[in-house]
């Protein structure tokens, strides 16, 4: 029995400590006692670990030696190059500018850089790069095709469609299958070129080629030293003109040395130095002029 008047012992925490009770039931809190306080423990010992230099170059070999085991993994291995779509003398020029030496593990190719440097030939139109199961470097190439011959001062070149160099060649007799252009700034010119090509027509098989004059305009030039001038604007029309002329009229097969084309108001003709003087030699065997 409890003695009347004494006192009865409260069984509530007090209030500084119901306070703490709740402090430590707050999400932050129990988050910083769950991972916080763990983590600053293990980066302690881990600084601790990591203090001393030769425990850090260990822990750096160790790293590399693991790195080195899974790089060299025989799946992972490069062994040789196959390249397709480029021709004997393309193919050599890709294995010299990537010098690479094989066996040679994936991780070790840089295959952007490589596919950079295989674009930048100047036959390489495109070109994509990929590794292949079975160790196998697979360089696919799309080769520029020539269809032209550009002479300038620097030398005889082939150039595509575009106007883009494909390669150097010694001289023109080696692709005399080509039209020929010359002269500077021909090269940016060569879709227009080609249409003059493609409409010279009848006088395809006496075509010795074109000759750009001031970066404007062309010359068609004809064997017997005869040459067409053209006009900057319209100059397929002109030619045009020029062969029906000469369909109907036999004009070519004169002793013509230049018809001038470049005012299409006035076309105007240029006779060759020996129809000249037996031009003067009637002139003055008839008495003309006297």
């Amino acid at each position: 029995m409890q003695q009347v008047g004494e006192t009865s012992r409260d069984p509530a925490p007090s209030r500084m400590s119901y306070r703490m009770q709740r402090w430590m039931l707050t999400p932050g809190v129990r988050l910083m006692l769950r991972a916080g306080i763990p983590m600053l423990v293990v980066f302690a010992v881990t600084s601790g670990f990591l203090a001393s230099e030769t425990r850090r170059d260990a822990v750096k070999q160790f790293v590399a030696d693991i790195r080195l085991g899974i790089q060299e993994r025989p799946e992972f291995m490069v062994s040789l190059m196959a390249i397709d779509g480029a021709g004997l003398n393309l193919a050599e020029e890709i294995r010299e500018a990537i010098p690479l030496n094989f066996p040679i593990s994936s991780f070790d190719l840089e295959l952007k850089q490589i596919r950079d440097t295989v674009s930048g030939l100047d036959p390489v139109k495109n070109a994509s790069v990929r590794i292949k199961p079975g160790g196998i470097l697979q360089i696919d190439v799309i080769e520029r095709l020539p269809v032209v011959v550009w002479r300038d001062r620097r030398g005889v070149t082939l150039l595509d469609e575009a106007g883009v160099r494909v390669e150097k060649i010694p001289g023109r007799s080696a692709r005399a299958d080509l039209p020929l252009i010359a002269g500077r700034g021909a090269d940016k010119n060569v879709a227009q070129a080609l249409a003059l090509i493609a409409a010279s027509g009848p006088l395809r098989d006496r075509v010795r080629g074109l000759v750009r004059i001031g970066e404007r305009r062309w010359d068609l030039v004809l064997d017997r030293s005869q040459r067409i001038l053209l006009p900057t604007t319209k100059p397929v029309r002109a030619l045009e003109h020029v062969i029906a002329l000469s369909q109907a009229q036999d004009m070519l097969k004169r002793d013509l040395a230049v018809v001038d084309m470049r005012l299409a108001a006035r076309p105007t003709i240029r006779m060759s130095p020996e129809a000249v003087k037996d031009w003067w030699q009637i002139r003055e065997t008839n008495g003309i002029g006297h």
